[in-house]
């Protein structure tokens, strides 16, 4: 069985004991890694949800969890609700590990930190090789909860189980929910209160994932996602609910994959074959 050591990047900024990254390293024989994966949790969850991921991706992909504040080892700090300061300090902080391919997957809220990290360092002349974004609609048709973080009490947490907001195993575990509580209404806040404003697309390919019962990310609406790319265009319908990612993790795992690899090869094919051929 393989097994994987860790490298933990810790934060540039004042408080430089805030971890923001953990990176998995293949097994010593394997490829050396191609491309790092940047995974961004759904809303109220931690980067351990990716934990396994490096184990069953193909060889070549670095696997790198981003641990956002206020949630597991993060506990103690104070999560952010608002996207902007958000996206600000994660360019600041990945920026370091962005000295080779990279490519972003996010998971609803998620993703919508993906799609606004593309777009903050397509600004400074840096892309994603991939954007791969999971069960969000696209962002230019409004995050579609209302004002949720809005409700006190136990009406933010009924609204969340009646909106499929929390895992169906969780919903029966009121500890759990009531350490998590206030990271998820922090969390709804960020996306209710984000503003999406137009640009020209990325250049990168998009890829986008639905679950076939998630009503929150139907596929008639997913596809929208491709106005967003002047590259490559993919959507894919998997298995479960709003959740599949866990459900159908194998499945969507090999999509991943493959996409990646293949948008890496793509990536590199102008510098091994610009059309002058070889000459000896």
């Amino acid at each position: 069985m393989c097994t994987f050591s860790e490298s933990r990047v810790r934060s540039l900024s004042s408080q430089g004991d805030r971890v923001w990254v953990t990176c998995g390293s293949e097994a010593e024989g394997n490829p050396a890694s191609r491309v790092r994966l940047f995974c961004f949790p759904y809303a109220g969850a931690g980067a351990s949800i990716f934990r396994s991921w490096q184990a069953e991706v193909l060889p070549g992909i670095q696997v790198c969890r981003v641990q956002l504040p206020g949630r597991e080892e993060r506990m103690v700090e104070p999560p952010f609700t608002r996207l902007k300061p958000l996206i600000e300090a994660l360019t600041e902080n990945l920026r370091p590990l962005l000295n080779v391919p990279f490519a972003f997957f996010g998971h609803c809220m998620g993703a919508l930190v993906a799609f606004e990290l593309a777009r903050s360092l397509r600004r400074e002349g840096r892309e994603p090789v991939h954007l791969l974004v999971s069960a969000l609609r696209p962002p230019q048709l409004g995050h579609g909860t209302g004002g949720l973080h809005r409700l006190r009490g136990d009406a933010f947490q009924a609204a969340l189980v009646g909106f499929d907001g929390i895992p169906r195993e969780l919903q029966n575990e009121p500890e759990f929910l009531k350490l998590v509580l206030p990271t998820l209404r922090a969390d709804f806040e960020t996306c209710e209160t984000y503003q999406y404003r137009a640009e020209a697309p990325l250049g990168c390919p998009i890829s986008v994932y639905s679950g076939r019962s998630d009503a929150r990310s139907p596929a008639a609406e997913m596809v929208l996602w491709k106005h967003h790319t002047a590259g490559k265009f993919s959507c894919r319908v998997f298995p479960g609910n709003h959740f599949f990612v866990e459900s159908s993790r194998k499945a969507v795992l090999s999509a991943v994959s493959v996409e990646l690899l293949g948008s890496l090869m793509t990536a590199r094919q102008p510098a091994t074959n610009n059309g002058q051929g070889d000459s000896k």
